[in-house]
């Protein structure tokens, strides 16, 4: 498949020149970047859909096919905190066969928008409403683990706030032996030196000390249990299942998941990239992880999508190439055999620590410091109406509305920034600087001086202001502060200057930034307004526009 890049020549670039120290490096780097995805893995699995196996399942799948089609040589993808957040209610409501049917068809959305070079729609949405979606992922994956955390069953809810609203109003008792659990994990992934996280990821050992101290308690907690030894479970996608009357059910969390995966795989290949001194190629990575979300479902996977916390393992472990994600992958699939009867007695507490924390610092606190004691007060709203937008409503609801609000933000910041300003013309300054003599005083030729864009936002005050004009013969727009004009302006220019001539006041142009008169000769204004007279109204020069009106 060839789009503006070429997989192949990409391939042969990466590794020129490897040898056997690189494939070591990478060797090294796939072992350090398994010991972190494992305990990852399996916390995703149990977050999003209930099963530890489907989240090592994705994870393998998504290193071996998405690593291997990736955008970019350090790329890890797999199951993420993102993208068990919208899963855990389409879980509830349409069971793992719904998590399946739109995680094939995000997969076919994500394609299509590789194709059609999408990629860099991500730009457009600002830092404040990224991070404030981010922060409601987190609140929303901390919510969802309450349940395992305290060791108790509460009733599922439609929302996550409606969740955390009920743990107040409904009864329970809490387990303290999985409180106890969680608070172990919790407390080691806090207090565990980053240093050592090299040799051992600190989630790794706080679940293996975990399991050490139920089995050692003998404590009555919830375990994940059984983790089948294959890559080919019994639950997983079956065409010819799929309950084609509910097809429309699915598109909508499908769009929701494929929007959640293109965004954070490139945010994730964008900040990756500079620390790797790579670019990514963006259309090609939503490509890989499209067909990644196509086949994942076929052996009981879940969405996946680039996962920043092992993919900046991988660079930071010296990993050179894609290896690195395939390597990983061989790791997990090990350890699946050879560590499930350990991995079964993990307690889904000790997962719900992982999580809790890993929602914590999913949080992108050096941004929303930065918001706050700067008194940035557009980007604090865009981040608190995403936030709670993403915990209350939908998360694709929520990207929308934060970057509706956004817009709207902006808008009115731009039409405050439009400012006209109209002057009397200094008659004895300019004859100086021209060195000429007019002939009479230039009194009923007035200079508007415009700045800022002319679009449907600011027209009315473009229109106000010169309706107010009295005894001008002569009106000169001075447009050089004009970066931008649309349809609205020019039709509110072309109304303008209808209403100035009715009143035998003629308008001239000048300064006119190249794309604006671009625009203003395409639409016929240029053409209109030259109508009737001599020579072009346009001029380079409010100076040459008066001269000429001397004349008239």
């Amino acid at each position: 498949m060839r789009f503006d890049f070429d997989l192949q020549r990409d391939l042969r670039n990466e590794f020129k020149g490897y040898d056997s120290k690189k494939f070591q490096q990478d060797l090294m780097a796939g072992i350090t970047v398994t010991a972190v995805a494992l305990p990852l893995a399996l916390a995703f699995g149990v977050g999003s859909v209930g099963s530890a196996s489907a989240g090592l399942i994705t994870a393998i799948i998504a290193g071996l096919i998405i690593g291997g089609l990736s955008g970019s040589s350090f790329q890890i993808s797999g199951p993420t905190g993102a993208m068990t957040a919208i899963l855990i209610g389409l879980y509830q409501k349409f069971g793992l066969q719904g998590v399946w049917v739109a995680g094939v068809i995000s997969g076919i959305i994500l394609i299509i928008c590789g194709i059609l070079k999408f990629g860099r729609i991500v730009s457009f949405i600002p830092s404040p409403v990224v991070t404030g979606f981010t922060s409601g992922i987190a609140v929303i994956i901390g919510i969802g683990q309450i349940d395992n955390f305290l060791g108790v069953h509460t009733p599922t809810e439609e929302s996550s706030a409606m969740k955390l609203f009920n743990y107040f109003r409904e009864g329970f008792t809490p387990n303290f032996s999985a409180v106890m659990l969680a608070l172990i994990v919790i407390a080691i992934m806090v207090v565990w030196p980053k240093s050592w996280s090299k040799y051992a990821p600190s989630s790794l050992v706080g679940l293996i000390v975990s399991v050490i101290v139920s089995l050692a308690l003998k404590m009555n907690v919830e375990v994940i249990g059984e983790i089948p030894k294959t890559l080919f479970p019994k639950e997983h996608l079956n065409l010819f299942s799929i309950d084609i009357t509910r097809m429309s059910e699915y598109l909508v969390p499908a769009i929701g998941i494929a929007a959640l995966g293109m965004i954070e795989s490139l945010l994730c290949g964008e900040v990756a990239g500079k620390m790797k001194g790579e670019k990514l190629h963006v259309n090609r990575e939503l490509v890989a992880q499209g067909i990644g979300n196509v086949i994942i479902p076929f052996f009981g996977g879940v969405p996946a999508t680039a996962a920043i916390a092992r993919t900046s393992v991988a660079i930071k472990s010296g990993g050179h190439t894609r290896l690195v994600s395939i390597i990983h992958s061989i790791g997990l699939l090990l350890s699946m055999f050879v560590l499930a009867p350990v991995m079964s007695k993990v307690p889904l507490a000790s997962l719900a620590g992982v999580l809790m924390v890993t929602a914590w610092r999913m949080n992108e606190w050096e941004k929303i410091k930065y918001f706050f004691s700067k008194g940035f007060k557009g980007a604090i709203a865009k981040f608190l109406i995403t936030m709670t937008a993403t915990v209350v409503l939908d998360l694709t609801q929520a990207i929308l509305i934060g970057v509706i609000f956004s817009s709207f933000m902006f808008m009115m910041q731009i039409t405050g920034e439009m400012a006209i300003s109209i002057h009397p013309v200094d008659e004895r300054s300019l004859e100086k600087k021209l060195n000429v003599k007019f002939k009479k005083p230039l009194d009923y030729v007035k200079i508007a001086y415009l700045s800022g864009p002319i679009f449907f936002a600011t027209v009315e005050h473009l229109t106000e202001q010169t309706a107010k004009l009295r005894g001008v013969s002569v009106l000169i727009l001075s447009m050089r502060g004009v970066p931008l004009i649309d349809t609205s302006g020019i039709i509110a220019l072309e109304e303008m200057t209808k209403q100035l001539r009715a009143k035998g006041c003629k308008v001239m142009l000048c300064g006119v930034q190249p794309a604006v008169l671009t625009r203003l000769t395409r639409s016929g204004f240029v053409d209109e307004l030259n109508q009737g007279e001599k020579q072009s109204m346009v001029f380079w020069s409010a100076e040459q526009a008066i001269v000429l009106s001397s004349e008239m």
